[in-house]
């Protein structure tokens, strides 16, 4: 359809006035000259701001928001940026979201319907459980709903019975307070080897797939598959522990098969430390803090990084259960 006029001012009292004769009560509507903020306030942040907004072929612009705002960035921005005649590191990637609607209707701060970001303190409920509703509940192609109901769901059944469960199950196990008095042990080369016909060669051939898909999404900024492929990685986790059936059973009749589910589980969870990190990061600093590692980056295969002698730090709870009871009184 090509380029259509759009109205660039207001009739307003405050704003930025309008440079021409006639238009004296005139200002500039605020997207039209807002996006030039972005340079401004990195200038205001360093003197280096060159470096990221006049740096083209090394720097890869990816911007966020609300569909409403499209045209702004993707048509009124750049062409501002061309006009200029400065080589300007211009748009790479836009993604832009639907809308997210409140329970039966749709959010309005003015009329005190929705939640919003002091209703969510109030709740008392960490700030990791609310960017994972929202970046699982993320509307990249279609509109979304929060609903009270299906965010006590998603933390109860998706966060703490999947990710808090796997991750305590293997750290409470290997703890200073057992028989592995924290230390991690050696896996078993030929449980692990390439072609090996262990579960513990399915699981690490089964996770390589699933990181591998993580990364694509990522890399194509498809945010909320990503999250879900990382709670894919957790849930194979827990299917792993089921079916090496790990325990103090386990530990006293086959003490090689145990080292191996130990070894390999915790260097699973170092893994979604990382992969849990753009999402979750005071969740991933818990995890590294409960295992005494460092921040680990995300890798193209799965490796086991954390090596046998490493000493780990104590058991955690990642997440805590929310008593049903709280959706009618959060939602009134």
């Amino acid at each position: 359809e090509g380029l259509e006029p759009r109205c660039i001012t207001r009739d307003l009292k405050w704003g930025v006035p309008v440079p021409l004769p006639g238009y004296e009560n005139k200002v500039f509507y605020v997207w039209f000259d807002a996006c030039i903020g972005y340079p401004s306030i990195t200038a205001n942040y360093t003197s280096d701001w060159e470096l990221w907004w006049k740096n083209p072929d090394n720097v890869a612009l990816y911007q966020f928001m609300g569909k409403d705002n499209v045209p702004f960035h993707t048509i009124v921005f750049p062409s501002t940026q061309i006009a200029t005649g400065d080589n300007w590191t211009q748009l790479h990637h836009m993604s832009a979201c639907e809308y997210l609607n409140y329970e039966s209707g749709k959010f309005s701060k003015s009329r005190g319907v929705g939640v919003f970001g002091n209703n969510a303190q109030d709740t008392g409920v960490p700030p990791d459980v609310w960017r994972y509703f929202l970046l699982s509940n993320r509307p990249e192609s279609a509109d979304s709903v929060f609903t009270w109901g299906d965010f006590v769901a998603r933390n109860n059944n998706e966060l703490l019975a999947n990710v808090g469960n796997f991750c305590n199950r293997v750290i409470k196990f290997l703890d200073a307070n057992t028989k592995y008095a924290g230390v991690l042990p050696t896996a078993d080369p030929a449980r692990i080897a390439t072609g090996a016909d262990t579960s513990d060669r399915r699981l690490i051939d089964d996770v390589n797939a699933l990181l591998a898909r993580y990364i694509e999404k990522m890399d194509g900024v498809h945010i909320k598959a990503g999250l879900r492929t990382v709670m894919e990685i957790s849930a194979r986790g827990n299917l792993y522990l089921q079916e090496s059936k790990l325990d103090n059973t386990l530990f006293n009749e086959n003490r090689v098969q145990c080292d191996t589910v130990v070894a390999v589980a915790t260097n699973l969870i170092y893994l979604l430390s990382a992969l849990f990190h753009p999402f979750m990061p005071a969740t991933s600093a818990n995890i590294s803090r409960q295992l005494n590692a460092p921040e680990r980056t995300v890798t193209d295969t799965f490796e086991l990084d954390l090596l046998p002698g490493h000493v780990i730090g104590n058991a955690d709870y990642l997440f805590t259960r929310i008593d049903e009871k709280k959706i009618d009184e959060w939602r009134a």
